[in-house]
C-alpha cells in the first residue's frame, strides 16, 4: 500500500541581513528534495539576481492585483518595497508531497502560521 504524503512547510525567519539565505542554502545542500519558495517583490532587481531564481520581480500594480485576488499566502512591506509568497507554487509543491523552505521575515511567518498552520 502506498500512502500519499503531503509536503511540509519549513520556515527560516529573521530580519533582513541576519543570515536566512545562507542558512537556507546550507539546508538545501543537505537535502535536495526540499524546494525553496521564491518570493515576489516590487523592488528593483540587483545586478547579481536572476528573475525566477532569487525573486519574481513584479510591478506594484501586479502585486496589488495578486493580493486582491487572493494569490498571495503572506505579504510584507520592508524598507519601502513589497514582498510576498505566491500561493499557487506552494500548493503545487505540498500537494506533490515535497517539502518547501521559506526564507522570510517575522511578519510573513506570522501570516503563514495564521493561514497555513496545518502545513507547518
Amino acid at each position: 500500500m502506498n500512502i500519499a504524503r503531503r509536503g511540509v512547510m519549513l520556515v527560516i525567519a529573521s530580519p533582513s541581513g541576519a543570515g536566512k539565505t545562507s542558512i537556507s542554502h546550507a539546508v538545501m545542500a543537505t537535502d535536495p528534495g526540499i524546494e525553496l519558495s521564491v518570493s515576489v517583490t516590487t523592488r528593483a532587481k540587483r545586478h547579481s539576481e536572476m528573475d525566477g531564481v532569487h525573486y519574481h520581480f513584479i510591478s506594484v500594480p501586479e502585486f496589488e492585483r495578486m493580493r486582491a485576488d487572493g494569490e498571495l499566502l503572506e505579504w510584507a512591506s520592508v524598507h519601502g518595497n513589497l514582498y510576498a509568497t505566491p500561493r499557487a507554487r506552494v500548493e503545487q509543491t505540498l500537494s506533490a508531497g515535497r517539502d518547501i523552505l521559506f526564507d522570510i521575515d517575522y511578519q510573513g511567518t506570522l501570516q503563514l502560521y495564521e493561514r497555513c498552520r496545518a502545513d507547518m
